[in-house]
């Protein structure tokens, strides 16, 4: 009887902003750890989520562990935190084993080529799976036609698989044909560990979700998060910066009487303790750093260092 073997390796998952990454790697995963908005570019670093499946295959029975790396959507700006984003993408791209491209259903093909032509021109091509996302906004017929869009560029993907995750899915599904394509490898974690990040990187994630859930379109992508102090306990105790790019955002976001950093505080706390298990006390204070997101120095303290970056 042959012995079960072990795979494990990295999955880049990429696809231009909105489409769905972070959501469909929740699902994977089981819970709640990367950041989701119906807003586009909500992600802004890597997040290595950590997602142990078993199965069987033309090459046997197998335990796995997929280390999925969640990216910023792929999109082109000047300002220097968006070059960092891209960068982050595209070292996701070189990096890893494989890639994982999420094309939404309703998108036009030339999303994909652009992708393909931005991954030859970096010279980070990697050979990748193809999922089609949001297919419940298709009927049968419609999604035929879709998948034969793309079938002119099988050679430059794996696999093509159709999925969505607000009608329902079977994780496994998708789970089985990224399991087809890893490499014979012992484990690398701890059989235990779901994320490579610090809680501190979550829990600004999550603060920063709020932000998208409560804010304007406008306000969130000019935000970020400091973490000031992180004191853990019986209860998590938690100090927090809000950094915005202009004066007349402050007043916004406190809001009249207080009432919408309220908001943005009662549902941090709430999906921080979701997170953690236990009771957490959450102060949060607003700072203006003109110019932050376009500022070497700036980016850094807040957590984006921009020094291995092409100049």
């Amino acid at each position: 009887m042959r012995e079960t073997q072990t795979r494990c390796g990295f999955v880049a998952t990429l696809g231009r902003p909105n489409a769905g990454k972070s959501t469909l790697l929740n699902a994977l995963l089981g819970q709640k750890l990367s950041l989701t908005s119906h807003k586009a570019n909500a992600t802004r670093k890597q997040l290595n989520l950590i997602v142990p499946h078993s199965g069987a295959d033309e090459r046997g029975a197998y335990d796995a562990q997929i280390v999925f790396v969640d990216t910023p959507g792929i999109h082109h700006q000047e300002k220097l935190l968006n070059k960092y984003m891209l960068h982050q993408s595209l070292r996701a791209m070189s990096d890893c084993d494989m890639g994982m491209y999420l094309a939404p259903a309703s998108d036009e093909i030339r999303h994909y080529e652009e992708f393909l032509n931005l991954s030859r021109d970096k010279a980070v091509h990697k050979r990748h799976i193809l999922l089609l996302s949001k297919t419940d906004t298709l009927d049968n017929a419609t999604l035929m036609r879709k998948i034969a869009q793309y079938q002119p560029y099988q050679s430059h993907y794996l696999a093509l698989l159709p999925v969505s995750v607000r009608r329902g899915f079977a994780p496994s599904e998708v789970l089985d044909v990224v399991a087809r394509f890893l490499p014979d490898s012992a484990f690398l974690f701890d059989e235990e560990c779901v994320t490579t990040a610090q809680t501190r990187e979550i829990v600004k994630e999550l603060i920063r979700e709020s932000l998208f859930m409560n804010l304007s379109d406008e306000i969130p992508y000019e935000s970020d998060v400091l973490i000031q102090r992180y004191e853990e306990g019986e209860i998590e105790r938690i100090y927090a910066t809000i950094i915005l790019e202009k004066q007349s955002q402050k007043g916004v976001v406190i809001g009249a009487g207080a009432q919408t950093i309220k908001r943005i505080g009662i549902l941090a706390r709430k999906n921080i303790e979701s997170l953690l298990g236990k009771r957490v006390f959450l102060k949060l204070e607003v700072s203006v750093q003109k110019g932050w997101s376009k500022e070497e120095k700036k980016l850094k303290k807040i957590g984006y260092d921009c020094a291995d970056m092409p100049r």
